[in-house]
């Protein structure tokens, strides 16, 4: 199994220690994609890449991934549009959120 895992890179770095462990514990259950997201040398300022690049080389991880795994409880508009293509392309997404962090989730709901 090809697991994308998101979590917040430019939206804050607070929580990369838990990024870490989710990493090593989907890493059981398959490959995980995006590794670099629990890198603790990667500031918020991201990765040395423009982001075009970025956004074409993860969005080319997401279409080969089998799901994504996603921690929510920092805001990140990054997760957010890839929560959003894993949805449109049909694949199986499971958000993680700590409701003891104090932050607060907010689920939209569309109507047509």
């Amino acid at each position: 199994m090809k697991i994308y895992f998101a979590g917040a890179i430019r939206g804050g770095r607070e929580d990369v220690p838990l990024y870490l462990e989710l990493v090593k514990l989907l890493s059981r259950h398959g490959t995980v994609l995006t590794e670099h997201v629990a890198d603790e040398r990667m500031t918020s300022l991201g990765e040395s890449m423009d982001d075009p690049a970025i956004h074409d080389r993860d969005l080319a991880w997401l279409r080969e991934a089998d799901c994504l795994v996603a921690e929510v409880t920092t805001p990140s508009l990054g997760v957010g549009f890839e929560i959003g293509k894993a949805t449109e392309w049909g694949l199986r997404v499971l958000c993680l959120f700590r409701p003891s962090s104090g932050s607060a989730l907010f689920r939209l709901s569309c109507r047509q």
